[in-house]
């Protein structure tokens, strides 16, 4: 389990990114972030990987702190920041050196296979679509086995159809190890396609203003009626979000009955 505390973070000159931000994400379950600018979505998943120092809180990985990067997280940037030197299959197995080379290789081949490259294993990242990279960073951060995977808008630079193609590549590979997934993104539809929760964050300072049940089975069909509903809900939300509080409430009742 992922455990988020009363996470805050507040910067050298006074800016108050977070404040007291606390959520689980379970095991075995994908929880997205969502929220308008401004209200910390980047600095929160910097912080959970260990690339910056909160200002007070905690966060932990099966009760383990964690305040520096740890193999317990893996996390998946905007970017694959592949080493442009290595083939696809090295940079798979960069972080699992210390394995031995016959369980490294069977891990690296599995995966690839997973992702559908195992036909692309030898070729240099400069070789691969966009997608294919991304596909390759993805399958770096979890052929370590992490307990907890952070993907920072890993999609938000592909075409809709690449993307589609993407979300399933991922659950396929979430299924086998079903790691506590956190995905940051400004996505509603893929917010609702991937995530169980949806935290929706306010702004300035960064904190949740609500966590949004997405009890939808999967695979999920984004053409029914129940999963229209549910996207409406988050957007609802994510419009009351913006609102000082005394009108946020009223514009989710609203909102939730509209599509705009």
């Amino acid at each position: 389990m992922l455990t988020i505390d009363r996470l805050s973070k507040t910067y050298a000159n006074g800016t108050e990114a977070l404040r007291a931000v606390t959520f689980d994400v379970p095991g075995g379950a994908i929880t997205a972030v969502i929220g308008g600018s401004g209200c910390g979505k980047t600095t929160l998943l910097r912080l959970i990987a260990g690339l910056d120092l909160a200002s007070s809180g905690r966060i932990a990985v099966d009760g383990e702190t964690i305040s520096a990067p740890h193999p317990a997280a893996g996390i998946v940037f905007q970017e694959p920041r592949l080493f442009p030197w290595l083939s696809a299959e090295d940079n798979v197995a960069f972080g699992i050196a210390h394995l031995a080379a016959g369980e490294r290789r069977d891990r690296v081949k599995t995966v690839l296979h997973r992702v559908g490259l195992i036909d692309y294993a030898k070729r240099l990242p400069r070789e691969l679509s966009g997608g294919q990279q991304q596909r390759v960073a993805i399958a770096r951060a979890l052929v370590a086995g992490p307990k907890a995977l952070l993907l920072d808008e890993p999609f938000s630079a592909l075409d809709a159809f690449t993307r589609a193609s993407l979300h399933d590549h991922l659950l396929s590979l979430w299924e086998t190890s079903k790691p506590a997934v956190l995905i940051v993104t400004h996505d509603v539809d893929e917010a609702v396609t991937l995530g169980s929760k949806v935290v929706v964050m306010s702004p300035k300072p960064g904190r949740i203003f609500e966590i949004v049940d997405v009890p939808l089975g999967r695979p999920r069909d984004r053409r029914s009626d129940a999963f229209d509903t549910l996207k409406r809900r988050v957007l609802a939300s994510l419009d009351a979000s913006m609102l000082p509080s005394s009108q946020a409430r009223e514009r989710i009742a609203e909102g939730a009955g509209m599509w705009w």
